[in-house]
């Protein structure tokens, strides 16, 4: 019998392995055993594909875009943690609105702002500029107290506010300082006149710039300033408000607890249909609002008082009424209004 030549011998190997593979193909793809072998292997490779890529140039960056990604979901779902959701109320714009300008005296320092407010009370903040707190701690002589209202006042004249129209209110708290007859003095030296302002009428002023028409019937008010705390409600044609700590208590070294139990029973007159929802300004509520801002909103949503964790004393202070206020309520949501001052309400009850 005659050898195969290699070339024989090829083509028999090319029949004998065609015929494996079709035949192979046609077992996988028309039987139950061969189907489920396939099924198996494509659950393997798409593990495979998710699992994380090796060290080296691309996969540092890939590793960056994930965790980028990641911190950016986390901040968003912190930004609405405090009450589950965000607050989707959009404040009426002013038609034809007017600049006024006010100038706040704080507990803390000077602010000022400057609002659009039309002959139907719509306001919008078109500017505002927050000072520091030299003043109101006696690190400042008379020539810097004029020099520094001089320069709130050009800003407002600059912007396009009359100079009848620019107002000095001094807060309810800022008046307990000692260091505030100098600076009323300081202020009729240029020829303005100062508004004072007492616990109950600057809460009822947060009220009328903080509480939007469409909330009156389940909300209430907070301004938890540095040297005390206005709580405010609607009550029947009038205004119900309350005083009580401010955030810097611990100044005088008054005892966390004994703040918690007199905020809470300053809260037992808010009646239980006005407890869904609490707008709260001020300085603490501020650095709350702070670390869960969604971007520019107006109005964002606090975060349980369990959830912050404070550095400073006013911080911790802040915390410790917020968390009193929201246990004597049982209140829903608070929610800080970013462009909100009770200046601004002395502003809506002008002519």
């Amino acid at each position: 019998m005659n050898k195969l030549t290699p070339f024989a011998r090829f083509l028999i190997m090319l029949v004998i392995l065609g015929a494996i593979f079709f035949g192979g193909k046609y077992v996988l793809e028309n039987t139950s055993w061969g189907k489920n072998m396939l099924a198996k292997s494509s659950t393997e490779q798409t593990d495979t594909d998710t699992k994380a890529p090796e060290s080296g140039p691309a996969s540092e960056s890939a590793s960056t875009e994930s965790s980028s990604s990641s911190s950016s979901n986390s901040s968003d779902t912190e930004a609405t943690a405090g009450g589950e959701s965000s607050f989707s109320y959009v404040a009426p714009e002013p038609i034809n609105g007017k600049l006024k300008g006010v100038v706040e005296l704080g507990a803390s320092g000077f602010n000022s702002f400057i609002v659009r407010i039309d002959k139907d009370k719509n306001w919008k903040l078109e500017k505002a500029d927050f000072g520091n707190s030299l003043v109101t701690e006696n690190m400042a002589t008379d020539e810097d107290i004029r020099a520094g209202l001089k320069q709130y006042i050009g800003k407002m004249l600059d912007f396009g506010v009359s100079g009848r129209d620019i107002h000095f209110v001094v807060s309810s708290g800022a008046v307990k300082a000692e260091v505030t007859q100098k600076i009323i003095k300081n202020l009729k030296a240029l020829n303005y006149f100062v508004n004072t302002v007492s616990a109950q009428q600057e809460g009822a002023l947060a009220l009328k710039c903080v509480l939007p028409k469409d909330f009156e019937d389940e909300a209430f008010v907070t301004d938890i300033g540095s040297g005390n705390t206005k709580i405010s409600w609607l009550n029947g044609g009038g205004v119900s408000a309350v005083e009580t700590y401010g955030a810097k208590y611990f100044q005088d070294g008054t005892d966390d607890g004994k703040v918690y139990d007199e905020v809470k029973a300053k809260c037992a007159g808010i009646p239980s249909m006005k407890r869904k929802t609490c707008f709260i300004i001020g300085g603490a509520p501020f650095t709350m609002a702070k670390q869960v801002r969604n971007g520019k909103e107006r109005y964002t949503v606090l975060k349980a008082p369990k959830d912050y964790k404070m550095d400073d004393a006013k911080g911790k202070a802040g915390v410790n009424i917020y968390k009193a206020i929201k246990d004597a309520t049982g209140c829903e949501q608070f929610v800080f209004d970013w462009d909100a001052n009770f200046t601004i309400g002395f502003l809506l009850n002008l002519p």
